[in-house]
């Protein structure tokens, strides 16, 4: 038998009308918008009705990530389907893809192999419209901005610290900065501007983060898109857009149900990155998937240091959440790239390498223990070439910490081949007293104190330089009554430090804060480190190259 294409293993999948999926999911028709024959819309009101259910939470999250690849999308699918197997009531919590990945080098977010949520074609391109409604959003808001500018400027907002951008939900480096207003008078007035990728934008976060309509608008209206002359913050309830944007986000809002391949109901919800955003599907959908499975397993994005950090400090902290056990996903293939081995020269057994790179696997399973007050278990996405002795060495490794590794093979066998960690994961939520769900930092603590504790908490730096902006931005955050925030930090994936280059477990390092940016809707400030964009740009050869359609429809190209 072949090779065959994730896209051509989920065309070959047989789809589950979604009357049936919701069925299963528990969630009468009654609640359903539908959109086609497979995917559906929840009503809220799904919500009230199972208001007094609450199952239990899993979070997926993974080593630091590598050209090698983790899976970690992959493992939290299988391992919903390979509990469905084992009988347990369960669903799944994804994000939507952005289509700039899609088109770009990343790729989407349906998973892989035999563990996909589907239609994958839908899930990676316009899905429900979702991503389209918060661009819209976004961008009414930045059109209300100018034009209040442009039309005698009442509130005295000072376009040089005009901080809200326009978003575009496509990878364009040609719209990072921009110059806008030209063309005379008539045509608005001149300024620095720029693009964000939509994903990045705060309407996404807010999105994600809301609790209900409500709070929604209240959120929305709380964003601070600049300052005046003065230096006083400006929001979109000042400009009066908070209700009009709401409008545009208010079908949106409701939760999208599809299905993996197995069947097993899929909530896929918001999308906002993990490197510079908090990186987690909406707080909707995981309530509505909590209010209607006895487990439901979600993921975040990236490393534990950026998605599993944002999902306590941030999602859990906001919204009452917590997981009673947490997944580590990881590969031989990346564990031997952060032992110093090129992607090249992966294949074969190599366990001198391998050890070199266990740190960066052992720092992430204290963490999640010794931080966040975890149990957790890590799940090895296995590769054919991964040898005996090398899988061997990773569970001795894991076992001098008291933790289990359970093999992941649902790439290739999908849910079947995540009994083994639907096993353990059970296990572990049975566990008596686990205590109260660790935080990162208080909520008393500073904000230059915040961005220590996770520095030197997490990704274990000697300290926290803030150089540029930042340093009157802090005091200018504080003075605006937003130091009691959470932190959303904004840093490289592929480091546990803010340099990429920098793999394994670094010591001896410093994060350099260089902007510090309130975002006041979402509820969190974000610190920006590094050289971290909020709009990434192609490749040299995108994915989108390689994408066709041909005269039936087909859709090939796509992973």
């Amino acid at each position: 038998m072949g090779y065959k294409s994730d896209i051509e293993i989920a065309q070959e999948a047989t789809l589950r009308p979604i009357d049936e999926i919701a069925e299963k999911a528990g969630i009468p028709q009654k609640y359903l918008e539908h959109y086609g024959r497979y995917k559906a819309k929840v009503s809220l009101e799904a919500l009230t009705d199972n208001a007094d259910k609450r199952g239990k939470l899993i979070l997926v999250t993974a080593i630091t990530p590598t050209p090698a690849g983790e899976g970690k999308t992959t493992t939290t699918i299988g391992l919903a389907d390979g509990m469905t197997r084992l009988g347990i009531n369960c669903a799944v919590a994804l994000r939507e893809p952005s289509m700039g990945p899609v088109f770009g080098v990343k790729g989407g977010a349906a998973g892989g192999g035999y563990a996909q949520v589907i239609p994958m074609e839908d899930l990676n391109l316009h899905f429900t419209g979702d991503m389209h409604a918060i661009g819209a959003a976004n961008n009414l808001l930045a059109a209300m901005l100018d034009n209040h500018i442009q039309q005698g400027n009442a509130l005295g907002i000072d376009p040089r610290q005009v901080t809200w951008k326009r978003a575009v939900d496509m990878n364009d480096r040609q719209l990072r900065f921009v110059i806008d207003g030209l063309g005379g008078k008539a045509n608005g007035t001149p300024r620095e501007d720029g693009f964000e990728i939509t994903v990045a934008s705060e309407v996404m976060a807010v999105f994600c983060l809301a609790t209900s309509l409500t709070d929604l608008k209240e959120r929305l209206g709380n964003i601070v898109v600049g300052y005046t002359y003065a230096g006083k913050p400006v929001t979109a309830s000042d400009l009066k857009a908070h209700g009009a944007m709401t409008v545009l986000l208010k079908d949106a809002l409701q939760p999208n149900l599809v299905q993996t391949i197995e069947g097993t109901p899929a909530y896929v919800h918001g999308g906002p990155f993990a490197n510079i955003a908090h990186g987690c599907n909406s707080v909707l959908a995981t309530t509505m998937g909590l209010s209607h499975a006895d487990y439901l397993i979600t993921e975040a994005g990236f490393g534990a240091d950026l998605g599993a950090e944002k999902f306590i400090d941030i999602k859990c902290r906001t919204a009452g959440l917590a997981p009673e056990a947490i997944v580590l996903v990881a590969t031989i293939r990346a564990l031997k790239m952060h032992g110093g081995v090129a992607k090249t020269d992966l294949k074969g057994e190599n366990l001198e390498a391998l050890k070199a790179g266990m740190p960066n696997l052992i720092q992430h399973v204290k963490n999640v223990m010794e931080v966040f007050q975890r149990p957790v278990v890590v799940a090895i996405n296995r590769f054919p070439d991964d040898s005996e002795a090398e899988l061997a060495l990773v569970r001795e490794e894991c076992e001098k910490e008291g933790v289990n590794v359970a093999l992941s093979e649902v790439w290739g066998k999908g849910g079947e081949g995540g009994e083994e960690l639907a096993r353990e994961v059970v296990r572990l939520c049975e566990l008596p007293d686990k205590g109260p769900l660790g935080f990162t930092y208080g909520d008393d603590t500073t904000i230059k104190e915040k961005i220590e504790a996770i520095a030197r908490r997490i990704y274990h730096a000697d300290g926290v330089d803030f150089v540029g902006p930042a340093v009157k931005q802090l005091k200018q955050l504080d003075e605006n009554g937003f130091g009691h925030l959470p932190i959303c930090v904004a840093k490289t994936q592929y480091s546990f430090s803010d340099n990429p280059a920098l793999l394994g477990a670094p010591r001896g390092f410093r994060v350099t804060v260089r902007n510090l940016k309130v975002s006041a809707g979402a509820g969190f400030i974000v610190a920006l480190t590094g050289e971290v964009m909020t709009m990434p740009g192609l490749p040299k050869v995108p994915s989108a190259e390689r994408i066709d359609v041909d005269e039936h429809g087909r859709i090939s190209g796509l992973f």
